[in-house]
């Protein structure tokens, strides 16, 4: 898991539990959305993945982006980037985990 339930409330300074399932759901969706567009599994302790993931897990719960499928302009361009660093700067170890070239 690369953001979990706890990181993610804390990251969007969420301190009541009525949205941890619409929460979880959030920080699955954003671990599957990069696996999908990189092919790689990043885990916790990659701190671009991370991030990745904190920025996309904020966008869809302010703005609902989950259900429109559509990423805030704010959001847009650091997402892309990240992105572009995260399919072409890392290569997929079959042995371990995913390592930085």
């Amino acid at each position: 898991m690369i953001v979990s339930l706890a990181e993610a409330k804390e990251w969007l300074t969420v301190d009541y539990d009525d949205k941890d399932n619409d929460i979880q759901l959030l920080c699955d969706s954003a671990e599957a959305y990069l696996f999908n567009a990189t092919g790689i599994t990043f885990d916790n302790t990659n701190p671009l993945a991370k991030l990745y993931c904190r920025v996309l897990i904020t966008d869809w719960f302010d703005n609902n982006g989950l259900m429109t499928d559509k990423v805030s302009e704010k959001a847009r361009f650091s997402l892309q980037s990240i992105m572009l660093q995260l399919q072409y700067s890392y290569t997929v170890d079959t042995t371990t985990t995913t390592t930085g070239v």
